[in-house]
């Protein structure tokens, strides 16, 4: 298995609505085409940033279908697939995999908060669902432990990554520890890269590569070469525009 799994950059990319509220279909075609020359290396597609949440399930289909056929396979595209239902969570998966994608963003349940079991039994029932590759996907809230990301890896082969939301380095780092070495561990959060990476992180899941993707490609390349000054020196321009991103 290849790591980082999708590329080490994936833009959680914008979804344009239209004045009147509709989606503009051809305008996401034409951004994802900008993505992809502007430092993206894969697009992960109605996620949080995409306002899945206020898109209703044709919009959704239809936008996905019209992303991966701009794309046509020049990069990974991951959906995002997640709920807080694991009934409702497998078909939307089923239904992003009819669209042709290449992988789905699985959110753990935020707003039930299982225990660790009940995370784990949500992602397994997942796993045996799809033959898509998984990225599990930790937010702030609800807590998947190291522990349990390190079983699903071992039981179930398609899941691949782990979007690390949770802004915890230390955890990180646990997870470098006890993740097979090429399982794929993605920073969610911009201004946590540079740390992130230096305890095993390999790529980004990113919002500010909405606008400018190259600084993150540079940043990442600067302290993979071990020019760490430069890698510092870059974060230092980066974290003020990530931090704008979220005003």
């Amino acid at each position: 298995m290849k790591k980082p799994y999708f590329g080490r950059l994936l833009t959680a990319m914008v979804t344009p609505f239209n004045a009147d509220g509709s989606i503009n279909y051809e305008a996401g075609a034409d951004f994802a085409d900008w993505l992809l020359a502007n430092g993206s290396d894969g697009l992960v597609v109605e996620g949080s940033t995409g306002e899945a949440a206020t898109m209703d399930m044709d919009e959704k289909i239809k936008f996905m279908q019209t992303i991966v056929a701009r794309v046509n396979g020049r990069a990974k595209i991951v959906a995002g697939a997640g709920t807080n239902c694991t009934a409702s969570t497998i078909d939307l998966v089923k239904k992003m995999e009819a669209c042709g994608v290449d992988g789905v963003l699985v959110v753990g349940p935020y707003y039930n908060k299982p225990t660790q079991e009940g995370y784990y039994q949500h992602f397994a029932a997942v796993a045996k669902a799809t033959k898509l590759a998984i990225i599990v996907y930790n937010v702030p809230g609800g807590n998947i432990a190291p522990e349990t990301v390190a079983r699903l890896a071992a039981d179930f082969s398609n899941i691949v990554a782990i979007k690390e939301a949770a802004g915890n380095v230390a955890q990180t780092a646990e997870l470098y520890r006890v993740l097979p070495e090429d399982f794929s561990i993605y920073s969610g959060d911009d201004g946590l890269i540079l740390p992130f990476l230096s305890v095993g992180a390999c790529g980004l899941i990113s919002v500010l590569a909405n606008v400018n993707g190259n600084i993150l490609q540079q940043l990442m390349q600067a302290y993979s070469e071990g020019r760490v000054k430069d890698a510092a020196d870059l974060n230092k321009v980066m974290v003020p525009l990530a931090k704008a991103m979220f005003i």
